[in-house]
């Protein structure tokens, strides 16, 4: 007579085992504390990334505005560039003070440009580094 085994063959994943390492640490309790982690960890993300893109947008129309008056002045003065740079544009196209980028730097005016433009209107960005990689024009 054969003798029956007493004991069920079952294949367990590593997570299914009784001793092992995610029950000692209870997972199944902290995966929505996790979940909520993640989450908020992803919103933070895109919430420091948004704000950074509508800096950007901001002192693009900031550099549009300014534009405009260095070319009513350039136009008043025969193509000739403002000496005292943003300060001398005042008073210009609708520009009454001098105009800040979105992250309360002033404005940068070179005259001539480069590339033969006839001026480079440009903000730092956002770490004031001028010159830097995410300087705006």
């Amino acid at each position: 007579m054969a003798r029956r085994r007493t004991t069920d063959r079952h294949i367990f994943f590593p997570w299914e085992r009784r001793g092992g390492p995610l029950r000692r640490l209870k997972f199944d309790q902290a995966r929505p504390f996790l979940l909520i982690a993640v989450v908020a960890g992803l919103v933070l993300l895109v919430g420091v990334r948004e704000r950074r893109n509508a800096g950007v947008r901001r002192t693009h129309a900031i550099l549009l505005n300014a534009r405009a008056a260095v070319d009513s002045y350039m136009a008043d003065h025969d193509g000739g560039c403002p000496s005292g740079g943003l300060e001398t544009v005042k008073g210009y196209d609708g520009l009454e003070q001098l105009p800040k980028d979105a992250w309360g730097k002033p404005l940068r005016l070179d005259c001539p440009g480069r590339d033969r433009a006839r001026y480079d209107l440009t903000s730092d960005g956002p770490d004031g580094i001028r010159g830097g990689l995410d300087r705006i024009e």
